[in-house]
């Protein structure tokens, strides 16, 4: 996770430093789809992992896993072909 915020603030930075903002358009057009499917991933990932066991709710974990497991692979080709 960490790696993956590394490298994602590492390609902004190199992208904000582009002269032209065609380029920066094109770039962030590329990036921002990625970055939604990974959020997706790991915020309901850590929902489901880091929720306190006070709140465990049998249908409430089901929807969790299937929000993680089902969701960010199926979404996934919509929003790359969104760009």
């Amino acid at each position: 996770f960490v790696f993956i915020v590394f490298s994602y603030m590492e390609i902004f930075r190199a992208v904000l430093r582009m002269p032209l903002e065609q380029g920066q358009y094109k770039t962030f057009s590329t990036c921002v789809p990625q970055l939604v499917v990974v959020a997706l991933f790991i915020s309901t990932a850590i929902f489901t992992y880091l929720k306190p066991l006070s709140i465990s709710f049998p249908s409430l974990d089901m929807v969790t896993s299937a929000l993680y497991s089902v969701v960010p692979p199926t979404v996934n080709p919509l929003i790359y072909s969104m760009k």
